[in-house]
């Protein structure tokens, strides 16, 4: 397995990671049983794939002569950014913590299938 094929298949982690945590948290918030511990932990792993799919995609640009798609990169680093904007609001939105990690989830499954599609994944 090459590095793009795991920088491919990885993009898959992310995005059906972060919208089946964005879905469970929002049902969560329409429903109080699905308010466990594992939800955050899941949530976490969500998103710290995004961490290492952008680390796979510049190991890949610095090992090779790939040159991304355009606006590929823009959205994995704005995938990144808005992890850290979500987690940035938890303290003001508390009261409302499970729509803004579903939202969020959504968001970021949203930025990964539009980085795959510049790219033809």
């Amino acid at each position: 397995m090459t590095l793009a094929d795991l920088h491919q298949g990885w993009a898959w982690v992310v995005v059906v990671g972060n919208a089946a945590a964005g879905v469970w948290a929002l049902g969560a918030h329409r429903w109080p049983a699905l308010r466990v511990r594992a939800l955050w932990w899941f949530t976490a792993a969500a998103q710290i794939a995004i961490f290492v799919e952008v680390a796979l995609g510049v190991a890949l640009m610095s090992s090779s002569d790939v040159e991304p798609p355009e606006l590929h990169e823009f959205y994995g680093f704005v995938a990144l950014i808005t992890v850290g904007i979500i987690y940035s609001y938890r303290n003001q939105m508390r009261n409302r913590l499970h729509l803004l990690y579903g939202g969020g989830g959504l968001f970021l499954m949203g930025l990964g299938l539009r980085a795959m599609s510049l790219s033809g994944s």
